[in-house]
């Protein structure tokens, strides 16, 4: 988003259809809203470069609320790298996806309680009880006699991450004019990169050494120096939002887990009639959540993001299809890695994060671009994820005998699919906040956790659920991991297909 130097222009009046262009990602022109519109526009904020961000009293916050979302993202590539030598040790393999699962949804609570937490503690206190939140679970795991004390760990983490990448997407919007908001984005985004570099690592060698445990607790031991850092240099208090205080939508809450931990449950089972009913009540409970949040004043969501063909649906709804594919290829790579093609856990988890370097990068280099280049971006994103996922589903499910020369074409397709997505991401963050009403900002804050969260959590369960009925855990073996890795990664090819559609609607309102 870099600015044109050229004159301001007449705003556009709108097309007989009652349309205008988007006001979002627009440096060129004013601003004003669209008389049929239901969501009040505002105009683009000044671009402003990466030296703001960086200078001044800037620096401090940015490190701070860079570092909450390393501490998530180290802990879920780690965990990821561990989990394979952990289900050999403790047991529940066909609750390995779980994990991943049960994690992912107890972020989605944390998070959409993270506006709250803020609110009545402040930064400062809050970050401090997310973390020490966070702490508790990490010790959880490194104590796990058995997979269900492994999990409640799990739970414990889930809430405490939830917290702390939801709180830092609230603060940027608290602390940093809307100008600097892309590059905040990006920057958080490239933090994915940087746990790349210490998660794999730190799960990877102590695996290799029989130690997973000591991963969890090296967690434990990160979370001290960074709460030291959040109660230092962020603000004791914020301002109070406009109009009365938001209560709590405990029941969209609930609706979103509860349909996480059914699809669990049911991908768990080996009976095929058992993973269609939770499917179909899976359905069901986002219907139910959808008319809530049509009908509810305690919303979860900014108003009209669940109205089929509004902006914020649309963005949601990209948002979801690229958080879905780039999760499962996550989730199930290292193990696929391990069991097909000789990998070790320390290779395995450098091989699969190959994406968030991917996606770091693309989310750097496209923070500044104009608005014809982020279409492009929006257009191009699904695009290479779906040419990513089906190379994997045909490639990925053959054994190799894992040399570097087997493994460069799986290499390449994990760049492909993180680039496209990092050069999509922040935009797309951004655009929610800025599509969403004054009085809504909020929730668009915690929105972008919340449902990259609940689409990942999804991810995980429905991708859980194909593995199993493909052979995962029964017969097992090499054979079905062979299986699995074709079914689950054929049929999440779907999800980016269907996320190409969505970005031709975006590009639609956006030129």
């Amino acid at each position: 988003m870099t600015g044109t130097g050229t004159p301001r222009q007449a705003p556009r009046q709108d097309t007989p259809r009652g349309t205008r262009k988007a006001a979002f990602m627009r440096s060129d022109t004013s601003s004003r809203p669209s008389p049929t519109s239901s969501v009040p526009q505002r105009p683009a904020p000044a671009p402003a470069g990466w030296g703001a961000l960086f200078s001044g009293g800037n620096a401090a916050r940015s490190v701070t609320l860079a570092a909450g979302v390393m501490l998530h993202a180290v802990n879920l590539y780690m965990a990821m790298t561990v989990l394979p030598s952990a289900v050999r040790d403790i047991g529940g393999m066909r609750y390995y996806a779980w994990n991943t699962s049960l994690f992912v949804a107890a972020s989605i609570a944390g998070s959409s309680l993270s506006a709250r937490l803020l609110g009545r503690f402040g930064p400062r206190h809050a970050y401090a009880i997310a973390t020490a939140i966070f702490a508790i679970g990490a010790m959880l795991c490194a104590t796990a006699p058995e997979m269900s004390v492994m999990l409640a760990g799990r739970v414990m983490q889930g809430i405490g991450s939830g917290l702390l990448v939801s709180m830092a997407y609230a603060v940027i919007r608290l602390v940093f004019s809307p100008g600097l908001w892309p590059r905040a984005m990006s920057m958080l985004s490239s933090m994915w990169g940087v746990a790349t570099l210490i998660g794999p690592a730190i799960g990877g060698l102590f695996a290799e050494f029989g130690a997973w445990r000591a991963a969890f607790w090296t967690l434990a031991a990160l979370s001290i120096p960074f709460v030291v850092l959040a109660t230092t240099v962020l603000p004791r208090t914020t301002a109070p939002e406009p109009g009365p205080p938001r209560g709590i939508a405990w029941a969209q809450i609930a609706l979103m887990v509860g349909s996480v931990l059914c699809l669990s449950v049911a991908g768990a089972s080996p009976h095929g009639w058992e993973n269609l009913a939770g499917c179909l009540v899976v359905l069901g409970l986002f219907a139910c959540l959808a008319h809530l949040e049509r009908q509810d004043r305690t919303r979860l969501l900014p108003a009209g993001a669940l109205a089929w063909g509004s902006r914020l649906a649309c963005l949601y709804a990209l948002m979801g299809c690229l958080a879905l594919t780039v999760e499962v290829i996550e989730i199930f790579a290292p193990f696929f890695l391990q069991t097909l093609h000789h990998q070790s856990p320390l290779t395995a988890g450098y091989l699969s994060v190959l994406m968030a370097v991917g996606w770091s990068t693309g989310s750097v280099l496209n923070a500044g671009a104009p608005r014809p280049r982020i279409v492009r971006a929006m257009l191009a994103a699904p695009a290479l994820a779906l040419a990513g996922i089906l190379f994997l589903a045909c490639y990925l499910s053959l054994p190799t005998d894992g040399t570097w020369r087997a493994m460069g074409p799986v290499c390449l397709a994990f760049l492909i699919v993180g680039v496209g997505a990092g050069m999509a991401w922040p935009h797309l963050l951004t655009g929610v906040l800025l599509a969403a009403q004054p009085a809504d900002r909020d929730l668009a804050s915690a929105s972008l956790t919340t449902v990259q969260l609940y689409t990942t959590a999804l991810a995980g369960a429905w991708a859980g659920m194909i593995a199993n009925i493909a052979g995962l855990a029964d017969p097992g073996g090499m054979a079905g991991a062979e299986r699995a890795a074709f079914w689950v990664f054929l049929l999440f090819a779907l999800v980016p297909a269907a996320g190409i559609l969505v970005a031709r609607k975006i590009r639609n309102v956006l030129l």
